[in-house]
Formats: structure tokens, C-alpha cells, sequence
């Protein structure tokens, strides 16, 4: 029986990434980015340096990317601490069930060390976490498998022995391709057929995950795949 689990944050655990999406729009707006929608989805799961890789690669070498990420950045903490950053449904209930059950609990995050302590601090999330990955801690983050091999490493585990939970196409490929047992929660993209076959469970919601993967069983596969 499979009793570790290593969750991605962004989409997954806090909502940061529907508040990058505004971000991302208004400073395209502003600074004539075309086509920002399309863009922000390819980078979904992308750690900073294959971001701006990603920017250059579709805009051209010359595109000012430094001046994009600053403005970006700007409007992002803007809305985040004028809003605040929402956790996601069902996620303290998940962990409160995990911890008394003697789950061990591990996260693979593109974002940078800072940010996730950050974020996990304010939604009172960090004390549930064994180990902390992060983009700045691999050369290349997801789709690669870099980070979530890293992350089974620092637990002693085989990626076999785990449950990544990720909500994007990016860190799905990532965590299939380390081995591990892949669950994906959608947030703003839903599973392809590609992404579908690499799934060992695709739920609405962590509170379905639970229901079905902590609880006794009582749900199957709610997510369609397209």
C-alpha cells in the first residue's frame, strides 16, 4: 500500500495561479504581448529559467522578457496581497486525514524556495511537509522528471512508492516520467488523451482523491478526459 505522497502547490494546494493568469494578461495588455492565454498554459508547471526559455522560443530573442516577468511580478503580489491567495478546496481536510493516518507527505514545486515557504507559511500548510523541492533547485523543473526524482531521493523512496499530485500537463509528464504513480486534480487545463494514459487517477476535486485513495472507496475516475 502506497503511504507517500508528493503534491505539486501551484493549482494544486493554493490558488496562485488563476491570480498569474490576470497578472500575465494585464502586463501583455500593457505591453503588446500577443496570444498571453496560450502562453500562460505552456508554462504551467515551467520553473523560472525554462519560463523565460519558453517566452523567448515562441516571441524571439529579442523579446523583452525581464521587463515582462518585473511588470508580471509587480501586479501578481499587487492581487495577492490586496486578495490574498486562496487554498484550494478540501485541502486541510486531505491533510488532516493524511497525518492521522502516518502518511508521509513531500512537495515538488516549480516556484522558488522562497515563494513556496511564503505561500505554504501564510495557508498554514508547512508543518504537514517532510521534504520541500523546488524549481531553484533543479536545472531544468517539469516536464523533466529532475524535480520529483530529487524529491523521492530526499524521502529514501522509489518514485514508484508515490503519489505525485499535480493539475497540469507539464508537471503530469514530469512526474509519469520519473516513475511514479500519477493523479491529476485539473485546474485550468484540462487532461489530453497523451496526459490521460499516463494518469493512475484523474479526480475534480482533492476531496474526491481522498474519498476514493484515503478513505475507503467510493468514487472512481470524475475527471473526463478529452
Amino acid at each position: 500500500m502506497i503511504k507517500t505522497i508528493i503534491f505539486d502547490m501551484d493549482g494544486v494546494l493554493i490558488d496562485t495561479e488563476s491570480i498569474c493568469a490576470i497578472a500575465w494578461a494585464k502586463s501583455a495588455d500593457m505591453l503588446g504581448v500577443a496570444d498571453i492565454e496560450a502562453t500562460t498554459k505552456g508554462c504551467i508547471g515551467l520553473n523560472a529559467e525554462d519560463t523565460k526559455a519558453y517566452f523567448l522560443t515562441k516571441y524571439g530573442t529579442d523579446f523583452d522578457y525581464e521587463t515582462f516577468r518585473e511588470a508580471s511580478s509587480r501586479r501578481f503580489y499587487e492581487i495577492a496581497e490586496r486578495d490574498g491567495v486562496a487554498v484550494m478546496a478540501g485541502v486541510y481536510e486531505l491533510m488532516a486525514s493524511l497525518k492521522e493516518q502516518g502518511y508521509r507527505i513531500g512537495l515538488a514545486s516549480s516556484s522558488r524556495m522562497e515563494s513556496v515557504k511564503k505561500h505554504m507559511t501564510q495557508a498554514n500548510l508547512l508543518q504537514y511537509f517532510e521534504v520541500l523541492v523546488t524549481g531553484d533547485m533543479v536545472t531544468h523543473s517539469k516536464p523533466e522528471p529532475e524535480i520529483y526524482l530529487l524529491a523521492c531521493e530526499k524521502m529514501g523512496i522509489k518514485p514508484e512508492e508515490a503519489y505525485a499530485i499535480e493539475d497540469s500537463l507539464n508537471g503530469v509528464r514530469s512526474a509519469y516520467a520519473a516513475g511514479m504513480k500519477v493523479i491529476m486534480i485539473p485546474d485550468l487545463v484540462p487532461p489530453t488523451k497523451e496526459i490521460g494514459a499516463m494518469l493512475t487517477g484523474c479526480f475534480e476535486s482533492l476531496g474526491a482523491f481522498g474519498d476514493t485513495y484515503i478513505q475507503p472507496p467510493s468514487k472512481g475516475m470524475t475527471c473526463p478526459v478529452k
